[in-house]
This record gives C-alpha cells, structure tokens and sequence, in this order.
C-alpha cells in the first residue's frame, strides 16, 4: 500500500488550480503582524474572481464568517453574514470595503473582538497593503 501524498504549502506559494476552465492559479499568502500590541494573524487565498481572507486575532479561532460581492446594475456591494454575527460587525464592514476596492467578490472570515476599532482600522490597512502588494487592488 502505497503512502498518503502530502502537500506543503508555504507563505505566498502559488499551486495550479486544476478545477479552473482557464488554467487559473490558487495563490494562498500567510503572514502575522503586531498591530496595537496584538498579533494579527492573515490568510489571503486567491481564486478565480475571488478572495478568501482570514484575520485572527491572538489565536488561530474562525471567527464569523461574510461573503460580499459586486451587484450590478447599480455598482454597490451585497454582504451576507454566512456564519456567527450580522450586518453591524467588523468583519460585514470590512468584507464591503474590500469588494470596493478590489472588485472581486470576498469572503471573509474574522475574529477581532466588537468593540475594538483601532485594531480593526489597522487588521483592514494591513490586509490591503498586503492585497496592494499582491496586485489584487484595483487603482
């Protein structure tokens, strides 16, 4: 019996998406920053027209979880909460903005505590510098 393959996917590999019509990649980005003397931890995956962002916050927890995406005709951003929290919480505010910026359609999942807007002012600036520097911000 032959042994079970394993993957290794390291920050910012790129992996061939072999379920994409075009021959599109999947790119999966990892990285931690300090922001007001808490460890953000980030996950960034890459799909065909679409993110999916991670944020969590001193620990590795889910957190909620939102899908937001351009809708047409009127160019404004639909965001539904598809686990945990609503309409008013960070992450639901943060998944529109990224949408906004990006154009493609965002899920995110996030677990920065509710009452805490510095550190969700600064997990949003560093996820889209991060995005910037990936080219995934539209100018």
């Amino acid at each position: 019996m032959a042994a079970p393959a394993e993957l290794s996917i390291s920050p910012s590999s790129s992996l061939r998406d072999t379920a994409a019509d075009d021959g599109g990649t999947v790119q999966i980005t990892s990285f931690t920053e300090d922001v007001h003397d808490v460890s953000l931890h980030f996950q960034i995956i890459r799909l065909q027209k679409q993110i999916y962002a991670w944020i969590g916050c001193n620990s590795a927890k889910f957190g909620h979880l939102y899908a937001a995406a351009p809708t047409r005709p009127s160019n404004s951003v639909s965001v539904t909460s598809l686990l945990g929290g609503g309409s008013d919480s960070v992450g639901s505010a943060m998944a529109r903005r990224l949408v906004l910026r990006t154009g493609l359609n965002v899920v995110l999942a996030c677990n920065i505590p509710k009452d805490s807007p510095r550190l969700e002012a600064g997990a949003e600036r560093k996820l889209v510098e991060k995005l910037s520097s990936l080219g995934y911000v539209k100018h």
